[in-house]
């Protein structure tokens, strides 16, 4: 069975937040994970690896980025957006 975008994204989400993938939901926010700035750096780097991706995403200005972290839901949008335009 091949694993999806959105549980490669909940695998690596939940592997920073020292949690079983089954205990994130896509409703919570990084910050409800107990992610702080430098986790959400090292699960980008971890997307990018996993996808062979290049994510826009500004690390000292997270609000400036195109690349939307405002839930786990919106994680997987924005890779799986970012995987499909990479594929065309």
């Amino acid at each position: 069975m091949s694993e999806t975008i959105q549980d490669r994204v909940i695998a690596i989400i939940a592997e920073q937040a020292v949690l079983e993938p089954g205990d994130v939901s896509l409703d919570q926010t990084l910050e409800d994970l107990g992610i702080d700035s430098l986790g959400l750096v090292e699960s980008i780097f971890a997307i990018e690896e996993a996808f062979d991706i290049s994510v826009p995403f500004n690390a000292n200005d997270p609000s400036a980025s195109d690349f939307d972290i405002s839930s786990v839901a919106a994680i997987i949008r924005a890779v799986e957006g970012l995987v499909a335009d990479q594929a065309a």
